[in-house]
């Protein structure tokens, strides 16, 4: 059995993926925010502390992946 069919299913959906999320920047730029305000200074960056903008985003990724299956 060849694996060259996977490959070239994995290849064709890496070229969509950044079309598909071109509309999550406004989220992206929200949790990079988040981030790099939780990790400035002597505070350390902490588990959760950005699960808000996180979700949102993984959100924004899901809605354009399954967008583009259609």
């Amino acid at each position: 059995m060849s694996g060259r069919g996977v490959w070239q299913r994995t290849r064709a959906r890496l070229r969509r993926f950044p079309a598909l999320l071109a509309g999550c920047g406004e989220q992206a730029a929200a949790y990079g925010r988040c981030v790099a305000a939780a990790a400035g200074g002597p505070a350390e960056l902490r588990r959760d502390r950005c699960l808000e903008e996180f979700r949102a985003l993984r959100e924004c990724f899901a809605r354009a992946v399954g967008a583009g299956r259609a």
